[in-house]
């Protein structure tokens, strides 16, 4: 099961994400689901359905009413209101804290592929964008780390996060809907993630259980080392 951070909020196996909000906020804005689904160049039956979808979840997201001296139209319930003031508390809490948590990991240059390049460090090999220098220090930013229980890791062939390391979790700071997970990797410092609440629950992680960790070359950022 993926653990990698997405902003969204979960209700019997649905998952509110930023799409919805912005939906949400579009019928606020624009006093109907149609007109809403055309602002933001939605299909009207798509964006019906997916509301459908939310509401059985979520419970009544928009009030609507039909004809009328005013013409009808759609208004959000106080739900859905509570529903946005809950997912941009998610965004804050993530955002105020990815904006100062990576990982670096020291290592050397070993081969050169374009922008990229294979560098070896104490947790392994890491495909990086790197410049042109032997000695590098990799960042890795937290939000961009996903966490599988090793059984439900994809084959490498099918993801584009090559960079994969076997580890176990080394400690667990939970927050309200975010948890800063740090899993041991072999390197001098352990390898942090972000995830959120409900997948620390739905991993059943805790110290001591065993992850894959893995990252995208493109969201490392290497720089020179001084040796």
């Amino acid at each position: 099961m993926d653990a990698g951070f997405e902003a969204h909020l979960r209700a019997d196996g649905v998952e509110f994400d930023a799409a919805d909000a912005e939906l949400l906020r579009a019928v606020d804005d624009e006093g109907s689901l149609n007109r809403a689904a055309d602002a933001l160049g939605r299909s009207y039956s798509r964006a019906h359905q997916r509301l459908t979808a939310l509401e059985d979840a979520l419970g009544p997201l928009v009030a609507r009413q039909r004809g009328g001296s005013g013409g009808g139209g759609s208004e959000l319930t106080d739900e859905a209101r509570d529903l946005l003031a809950r997912f941009e508390r998610l965004r804050a809490e993530f955002t105020g804290t990815a904006e100062v948590e990576e990982t670096v990991l020291s290592g050397r240059v070993v081969s050169r592929e374009g922008e990229l390049a294979t560098v070896e460090t104490d947790a392994g090999r890491v495909r990086a964008l790197a410049p042109s220098a032997d000695e590098v220090q990799v960042a890795v930013r937290a939000d961009a780390v996903t966490l599988n229980a090793p059984d439900d890791a994809p084959p490498e062939e099918a993801t584009s996060a090559r960079n994969r390391f076997a580890g176990t979790v080394a400690a667990i700071d939970a927050g309200e809907q975010v948890a800063r997970v740090l899993v041991d990797v072999g390197a001098d410092a352990p390898l942090a993630a972000l995830v959120t609440m409900s997948s620390v629950e739905k991993l059943d992680l805790r110290e001591g259980s065993a992850v894959v960790a893995s990252f995208k070359a493109t969201a490392t950022r290497a720089s020179p080392r001084e040796v």
